[in-house]
């Protein structure tokens, strides 16, 4: 078997990752994207192991390890959302900029509009 082969597989694959991670909004998604590009990291690692006719298989043993930090990664990040989620009522990424809840930023902003027209009263008088 040819290198190239799943090589190019391996390259369509991160590409269309890449292309997950920048174009989509939908959290779940993001996530999706970036195991696509970790499944081709594998492909490239066991493939290249096949090719170079490793002792040792170091290409598979660094294979599991990326898998079990990508299995790791997965439960972290759909807990994380799925509380955010709950929290905020969406898993869109554009709505989700900052981490402050929104009660506290209209307060945050309320007392800043009083302190304001506070100044101005004092500047005015």
């Amino acid at each position: 078997m040819h290198l190239a082969y799943p090589a190019v597989l391996a390259s369509l694959l991160f590409c269309t990752g890449v292309y997950g991670v920048l174009a989509r909004r939908n959290a779940i998604l993001v996530l999706m994207s970036v195991e696509l590009m970790l499944n081709a990291v594998n492909l490239n690692l066991v493939a290249f192991d096949v090719w170079i006719r490793d002792t040792l298989h170091t290409g598979q043993a660094l294979t599991l390890f990326v898998i079990a930090i990508a299995a790791a990664e997965i439960g972290i990040g759909l807990a994380i959302i799925l509380m955010v989620y709950r929290n905020r009522g969406t898993s869109d990424i554009d709505r989700l900029r900052d981490t402050a809840d929104t009660e506290a930023t209209d307060e945050t902003a309320r007392t800043e509009q009083a302190a304001a027209a506070a100044q101005n009263a004092e500047a005015t008088a």
